[in-house]
Parts: structure tokens; sequence; C-alpha cells
């Protein structure tokens, strides 16, 4: 089995690929998914993002329709070594900030010494996440909020009661440091259909 991630403006494509490659393609909906047979028996499953159900026709278009990104959203990532946050309206940014903290590496040093590295990574860790709880506060709207980096930081952002009117969706994006980069492809795979393929 593999996994992809597809944005709707591929979907069609793809699946008129993978009937040249497999054969005449039966579609249907099952458990909240589009999903289509080959010819050869390759099977595959497209689920949306956000963690919506799928609910309309065994048909493409209406599959592509229904990846329309909620018109108010956002993405919260959050690492030891920064954060980004931002809103966003449909598919377009609306706001963002993104943001780097120097957290202290690891020592090989013990006893004493080990135990002070320990406490400034600490510091360091909480100072960050203060940091992107506070323009998460500033930038986020109460409603659907896709979310990734590090679970522990993810779970401190979210603690703080003025974040109490998010509602966590969609897959865990596992990121690295966010930059810029990093934040502009999150949103994009926010944004994607998450298909399974099954060769025979």
């Amino acid at each position: 089995m593999s996994s992809l991630l597809l944005p709707a403006s591929r979907v069609p494509r793809w699946v008129e690929n993978f009937s040249l490659r497999h054969g005449s393609v039966t579609l249907e909906v099952s458990q909240g998914e589009l999903s289509g047979v080959g010819a050869d028996g390759s099977t595959f499953r497209a689920r949306l993002p956000w963690s919506r159900v799928y609910a309309a026709g065994p048909d493409v278009a209406e599959f592509v329709a229904a990846l329309a990104p909620p018109q108010d959203w956002g993405v919260l990532l959050v690492r030891k070594g920064g954060f980004a946050v931002a809103r966003c309206s449909g598919a377009d940014l609306v706001e963002h900030k993104i943001g780097q903290r120097h957290v202290q590496g690891r020592t090989k040093a013990g006893g004493q010494s080990q135990q002070r590295f320990a406490r400034r990574r600490d510091n360091q860790a909480r100072q960050a996440y203060e940091a992107a709880t506070e323009h998460a506060v500033r930038i986020l709207r109460p409603g659907l909020l896709v979310t990734g980096g590090d679970r522990t930081a993810i779970a401190e952002v979210l603690a703080d009661p003025r974040l109490r009117g998010m509602r966590v969706v969609g897959e865990w994006l596992p990121v690295p440091d966010p930059r810029r980069s990093v934040l502009d492809k999150a949103i994009a795979d926010a944004q994607a259909a998450r298909v399974e393929v099954n060769n025979a």
C-alpha cells in the first residue's frame, strides 16, 4: 500500500492515470470516502481533509468540489525551535507569524552541569511555547485548526483557555522547525486529499 497527498487540481488527472494503468475504474462511496477499483483489481481510497466525511455521489467532480477549503481556518505548527501560526480564508493566507527560538542543545556533561543545561533548555522551550501561544491568540479565530510539529508543544499552547474555541481537525502534520516554506507546504498539505493505493 502507498499513500499520497493530492491537491484538488490534480485529482481528476490522477484518477485518469489510475484508469490508464489499471483498466476501467468503478467508483463508489464507502465509509465517508471515495473509492475506486480498477479492472485489474487495484484499488484506491480518497479521504477529505479537515476530518470531513464524503457523502456525495461516486463522481470525481463532486469529490473535487468537496475539497473546497473552509472560509475560516487556521494552522498551528510548534516545535522547541520555533513556531508558525496562520489564519486562512479559503485557500488564501490572511495573516501569519513565524518565530524562531534558540533552544540549548543537549550536553554530554554529567552531574550539576547537565542539570543546569536541562533547566536552561526547559526555560527556553517554555518561552518559545509562550510566544507561540500569544501569537495564536492574536491571529487565530475560533473554529477549525490543523496542527503539526511537536505534540507536547501543541498541547501546551492549546491548553491556554483563550484558545478553547479551536477545534483540531485533519491529519497531524510532521514538520521540521517552521520557516515560511514549511508553513506554505503545511497549508497546502492541509487542503489535500489523502489517497491510499493498493496495486494488484
